[in-house]
């Protein structure tokens, strides 16, 4: 495994700060184990592995500010060397230097005869500390202290080994400071940026088509009243999960709506992963998936979601439900509004929304009746598909929902 670096959340995620570690270096993980937390804009991610190892050194410290692709731990499986050097951009306040190992206590050396032994830190007279590449050699608990607290870092003299500015001599700057003037940030504000800015992206970036389509949902309807009559209100099923299913098996059959675009290639997923579009309380829209959405049975789906959509809402969404899904769905439920123009969340490569289920008039043979119905659009990338393979897509949509007891 060697460095495990900070993971993409998200198109619209470029850092993410590190709140909570949950393993220690010696620790054993396996595939699936939640080793830390990050706080990004849509809140906090539990962040997994996806092989088995062991940790062996921590580069990242709580409350350190990471960009994605950062290094955060060294994670070894068996019989692998430790790296020589940490993937990634690193500079001299990288925990594992001296500014940081000040601040550590003493660290593990390698003895001659293959052992570990403890070696103090060397004392040094205090200094500023320059590294080679001409920046201060500061720690990573000093630097966000630093920030934090407003403290000039270039005017500092460093305490620890080689003159590295550590935590302490930010904390006496900062008492002999005036306090800073205090600044309050709009978490709301700041999650409407970074969508904005992945939207606009999406927008400039990708050759969206869109189409639409109205379904006669009367057959559904009727199927999910009797399926739900003698059901404890806890196990009812809902029509997204209908819609949830039917788009899961219509992709199954559309390999240019399932899949990412990538190094302008378009990769089809092998799985079906739909993203799940869920609001935020206090506004905001983030669309964890729900794995192999296509083999769920409805009851399974239905749990799924509900999961899935409390934890959106107490903030317990794991890393991989972030990056998995291969499409989107938007269902705007009981809103009001008939549809909608989806923006395709890359690397995916379609939307697919449906709007508010109502009683529309329609013509059933040579007469005029009132049924439910429900307008779905489709937005996808013109790299991956055409919107002959959009039409076949939502046709196939229609038809599973007009049999919705073989869902």
């Amino acid at each position: 495994m060697g460095v495990f670096a900070m993971p993409s959340l998200g198109a619209d995620m470029e850092a993410g700060t590190l709140v909570e570690w949950l393993v220690r270096p010696g620790d054993t993980v396996t595939r699936g184990d939640i080793i830390a937390v990050v706080e990004t804009q849509k809140g906090a991610i539990e962040i997994e592995v996806f092989e088995t190892g062991t940790v062996k050194r921590l580069e990242a410290e709580v409350g350190q500010k990471l960009p994605v692709g950062a290094p955060m731990a060294v994670i070894l499986a068996e019989g692998e060397e430790m790296p020589a050097v940490s993937a990634g951009p690193q500079d001299d306040s990288s925990p594992g230097t001296d500014a940081s190992q000040a601040e550590r206590g003493p660290r593990p050396a390698r003895a001659s005869g293959g052992e570990t032994s403890t070696v103090p830190p060397a004392a040094t007279a205090p200094s500023q500390a320059v590294s080679s590449s001409g920046s201060l050699r500061v720690s990573p608990a000093a630097r966000v202290a630093a920030a934090e607290r407003g403290v000039d870092l270039a005017g500092l003299k460093g305490t620890g080994p080689g003159g590295a500015i550590v935590l302490a001599d930010v904390e006496d700057a900062a008492a002999a400071a005036p306090a800073p003037q205090e600044t309050v940030t709009d978490p709301r504000a700041e999650m409407r940026k970074a969508i904005g800015a992945a939207m606009a992206k999406s927008n400039r970036e990708i050759p969206h088509y869109y189409l639409f389509h109205r379904i006669d949902l009367q057959a559904a309807t009727d199927w999910l009243a009797s399926a739900n009559a003698d059901r404890p209100p806890e196990t009812r099923l809902l029509m997204g999960a209908l819609f949830l299913k039917a788009t899961a098996l219509a992709a199954q059959q559309a390999s240019g709506i399932n899949g990412h675009y990538l190094d302008e290639t378009f990769e089809p997923a092998a799985a079906v992963n739909v993203g799940l579009a869920v609001a935020m309380r206090g506004g905001g829209l983030v669309t964890p998936a729900i794995r192999d959405t296509d083999s769920l049975s409805l009851d399974a789906l239905m749990q799924a979601m509900r999961d899935v959509t409390a934890r959106v809402r107490s903030g317990g969404l794991r890393s991989s439900e972030m990056t998995m899904g291969t499409l989107t769905v938007s269902a705007l439920g009981d809103n009001g509004v008939d549809a909608l123009a989806g923006v395709i969340y890359p690397p995916q490569v379609a939307l697919v929304g449906f709007g508010t289920p109502r009683a529309r008039p329609m013509v059933r043979g040579t007469r005029v009746v009132a049924r439910q119905s429900v307008d779905i659009s489709l937005a996808a990338d013109h790299r991956a598909s055409d919107g002959r393979l959009g039409a076949r897509f939502l046709a196939r949509i229609d038809e599973f929902l007009q049999t919705p007891e073989a869902l």
